[in-house]
């Protein structure tokens, strides 16, 4: 059953799996490491891929519907930002609530632009490299989109790793008061990597209708929000070990359609539920491999009044 060609199919398929999950996993690592915790991705995401089918439809550019996807996050991002960084709202009860908005408003406005084909970007599997057996359809085989979103995450990790602006954006999210007092203004960084998280969040939608399935589908990511904050969680925060768990995560929601089509026996609903399994199953390990409360920045989800620091 596992054949070669099935395992490079399985390999081929994993990166685009990948790659929202590792886009809205970023956007979520940058919100938190200035210490936010925006539980809205799903709703960032769901907006994404409606903006993003939209405007391609409409002007048949899959690049215009890539920009709105992430104008589209960054708008409910900004939301997020005005009720919990500038009228102190509960960032998880926000956040919430922002993925339900997310989804009602996708559900009321992509009614008409359901199942409908939108121009996506193009596989590249013309590449040199792109037939070599194994792996050479899973590195040069990919969507066009998906190459241009790599040095993004790239770029994450260098902001995040190796400027000043990250090293202060890092110290808002473990100390604001100390941030504060040497300079840094804590309500301007946390508004912009709050902003900065939506749009990658929203980009992640892009993909999914512009490089996945390229259409819009009511409901379309599918928990793929949820699972992406598992990402995080599992990454410790952490950009590069983002890149590990949506690579495991991808990999799982890869191998779905391709046990169906062995006519493996189980049922249609538990290969459905594996990657959520999944999630559960690596929170879980998570949590009790890991006891000294260390699972995330120190000012993650608390609020700062610049009062607070007497």
């Amino acid at each position: 059953m596992f054949d070669a060609l099935f395992l490079t199919n399985w390999a081929s398929a994993t990166p685009a799996m990948t790659m929202p999950l590792l886009l809205a996993a970023l956007g979520t690592i940058i919100a938190g490491r200035a210490g936010v915790l925006n539980l809205g991705t799903e709703g960032m995401m769901v907006c994404g891929a409606l903006a993003g089918a939209v405007t391609a439809l409409l002007t048949g550019s899959p690049v215009l519907g890539a920009i709105a996807a992430v104008l589209a996050g960054a708008a409910l991002a900004l939301v997020f930002a005005l009720a919990c960084l500038v009228f102190k709202a509960d960032q998880v009860v926000t956040g919430l609530t922002l993925a339900a908005i997310g989804a009602g408003i996708t559900g009321l406005l992509g009614r008409d632009y359901a199942q409908r084909g939108v121009p996506g970007f193009p596989r590249l599997d013309h590449w040199p490299g792109a037939d070599l057996p194994g792996i050479g359809p899973a590195i040069f085989g990919q969507d066009a989109l998906l190459y241009a979103c790599l040095p993004l995450v790239v770029l994450v990790w260098w902001y995040l790793a190796r400027t000043d602006s990250g090293l202060k954006l890092r110290a808002v999210g473990e100390a604001p008061d100390a941030a504060d007092a040497a300079g840094v203004s804590v309500a301007a960084t946390r508004f912009a990597a709050v902003l900065a998280g939506g749009a990658l969040s929203g980009l992640a939608g892009g993909y999914l209708a512009l490089a996945g399935s390229r259409m819009w589908i009511e409901g379309m990511t599918n928990g793929r929000g949820w699972i992406a904050i598992a990402v995080v969680i599992l990454a410790r925060w952490s950009p590069v070990g983002a890149i590990g768990g949506a690579m495991l995560f991808g990999a799982v929601e890869a191998l779905v359609p391709r046990l169906q089509a062995t006519g493996v026996a189980v049922p249609t609903f538990i290969l459905f539920m594996a990657p959520y399994l999944a999630a559960l199953a690596v929170l879980v390990a998570t949590a009790v491999m890991r006891r000294d409360g260390g699972m995330g920045p120190a000012a993650l989800g608390r609020p700062y009044l610049r009062e607070d620091r007497a």
